[in-house]
C-alpha cells in the first residue's frame, strides 16, 4: 500500500511525551504557545505500518488480554529480519526479550559492573548512556569524537588510550545518535579488536539499525568476526523504525548462554518476564510484513533531510546541518549564529525555544559541557518541518534587524 507521511495527526491529547512534556522548554503543562512545534525526542509523527495496526486491532477485538507467552515465531521473525537485511543470523538460543533498550542497558550495567566502575562512551552520544551509568553510580570515561569544520570522526588513538584504562563496559552506538554515522566494517573491526585486546566487553545499541539512508548499510558489530561476537551483547528493537517505542519491546542478542541466563534471571527475579500481548503481535508483524513501510519511510526521511539542508543553506546559512547516514535526527551546528550575535548556549536555547518556538534537543544532553549544537527530529510531515524552519528563519531575521 501507499503510505501518506504528509498526514498531520494531532498528538496533543494522546499522552504524548513529545507534545506534552514541554517543561524543559520553559512552558507549564498546557500553556505552551499554540504555534510551538516540538521536534526533539526521537519518535515519529507518522502512523506505523498498516500490518502492525491490523495485528493490534485483531488482538484488541479478541477482547481478552491475559498472560501470553512468546511463541517460536517471535524470535524467528527477528532472526529472519536480521538475516535478510543485514546478512547476520543470530543464534535463537542466545536471544532474550526485554521491555526496552534503555532498561536493558541499566540491567547490563548492574549485572556486569560494580559501583565505582568506569563505563566507556563516545560523545556526543545518546544522553541515556550518561544517565543510566551515573544513576547506577558508575563513572563515565569519554572517547570524544574529533570535530573539524562540523565533521566528526572517531579518535582511534584516544580510544585505545581509554581502553588501556580497562573500563568495565563499552556502550557503543551503532548507528550513532546524534551524529547519524554508519560504521563501516573496517571501523567496526578496528574498534572490536581493540576491545578484545584490552578485555573490554561491548554493549552495542543498534536500535537505529533499520534507518540507514542513502544506500548506507548497517553492519551489526557482532557480525564482524566470531571473536568480536563473543565479546558483544547487541540491543535492538522495532521502536525507532516502526514508531513502536511506547509498546516497550526489545530483542537482546547475547554472546553466550551464561550471560543470557544471568540477564533472564535478573528480570525473572523482578517478575518482569511475561510478555505484553500487544508488543508481541506488533513485533512479529513489523519483522514479517513491515519492509514495504520501511522502504517508503526512508525515502520520505531522505527528502525531509534534503529539504532541511536546502532551506538552511538558502535562508539560514549561519546554521549548518549535517546530512546523517542514518536516523531521522540532524545535528545542527549553530556556532556561527552564536558568534555573530554573541550568544552563549543558554541564550541559544532560549532563542530557539521562546523566539522561534521550536523544541529541539540541546547538545548538552549528548556531551556534558559542550556548546554550539542542537539536534532536530525530521520525522514529521514536511509541511510541519517547513513551518518550523520558517519560524526559525523569522526569528533569525529579527535578530539581524536589532
Amino acid at each position: 500500500m501507499k503510505y501518506n507521511f504528509d498526514e498531520i495527526i494531532d498528538r496533543k491529547n494522546n499522552h504524548s511525551v513529545k507534545y506534552n512534556e514541554l517543561a524543559r522548554f520553559g512552558f507549564e503543562h498546557g500553556k505552551e504557545p499554540e504555534d510551538f512545534i516540538p521536534l526533539w525526542i526521537a519518535d515519529m509523527d507518522f502512523k506505523t505500518a498498516q500490518p502492525i495496526i491490523d495485528a493490534l486491532e485483531k488482538k484488541a477485538q479478541h477482547g481478552i488480554f491475559g498472560y501470553v507467552y512468546r511463541p517460536d515465531e517471535y524470535f524467528e521473525s527477528f532472526i529472519n529480519w536480521q538475516k535478510k537485511r543485514f546478512g547476520w543470523e543470530p543464534r535463537k538460543e542466545l536471544l532474550s526479550f526485554s521491555i526496552g533498550v534503555v532498561p536493558t542497558l541499566g540491567s547490563l550495567i548492574k549485572l556486569f559492573s560494580e559501583e565505582g566502575d568506569t563505563i566507556l562512551i563516545q560523545p556526543p552520544v545518546y544522553s541515556e548512556f550518561y544517565d543510566i551509568s551515573t544513576d547506577n553510580k558508575r563513572i563515565i570515561l569519554e572517547n570524544k569524537f574529533k570535530e573539524k569544520n562540523g565533521v566528526f570522526t572517531v579518535d582511534l588513538e584516544d580510544l585505545e588510550e581509554k581502553l588501556k584504562q580497562h573500563p568495565k563496559l563499552f556502550i557503543f552506538c551503532n548507528p550513532h545518535n546524534p551524529l547519524g554515522h554508519v560504521w563501516s566494517r573496517e571501523e567496526l573491526k578496528v574498534i572490536g579488536d581493540l576491545c578484545i585486546k584490552y578485555s573490554v566487553p561491548v554493549i552495542s545499541d543498534e536500535i537505529h539499525a533499520d534507518l540507514t539512508l542513502w544506500g548506507n548499510q548497517h553492519i551489526p558489530m557482532a557480525s564482524v568476526s566470531e571473536e568480536i561476537r563473543q565479546n558483544t551483547i547487541t540491543c535492538t528493537a522495532t521502536g525507532k523504525a516502526f514508531n513502536l517505542a511506547g509498546l516497550q519491546s526489545a530483542t537482546i542478542v547475547f554472546n553466550n548462554i551464561e550471560n543470557k541466563t544471568r540477564f533472564d534471571r535478573f528480570w525473572k527475579d523482578l517478575e518482569v518476564h511475561r510478555n505484553n500481548p500487544f508488543n508481541l503481535v506488533a513485533t512479529i508483524a513489523a519483522y514479517t510484513e513491515g519492509e514495504d513501510y520501511l522502504i517508503q519511510l526512508i525515502d520520505y526521511l531522505e527528502k525531509n533531510i534534503l529539504f532541511l539542508n536546502d532551506f538552511m543553506k538558502k535562508n539560514i546559512p549561519l546554521i549548518k546541518p549535517n546530512v546523517p547516514q542514518a536516523t531521522y535526527l540532524v545535528w545542527l551546528d549553530c556556532r556561527e549564529l552564536m558568534e555573530k550575535y554573541n550568544l552563549n548556549q543558554d541564550e541559544l536555547e532560549k532563542f530557539i525555544y521562546q523566539k522561534a518556538k521550536i523544541g529541539l534537543n540541546s547538545c548538552r544532553a549528548f556531551n556534558h559541557g559542550s556548546s554550539g549544537f542542537m539536534r532536530i527530529n525530521t520525522a514529521c510531515p514536511r509541511s510541519v518541518l517547513e513551518r518550523a524552519l520558517k519560524q526559525l528563519e523569522t526569528a533569525c531575521n529579527e535578530l539581524e534587524s536589532k
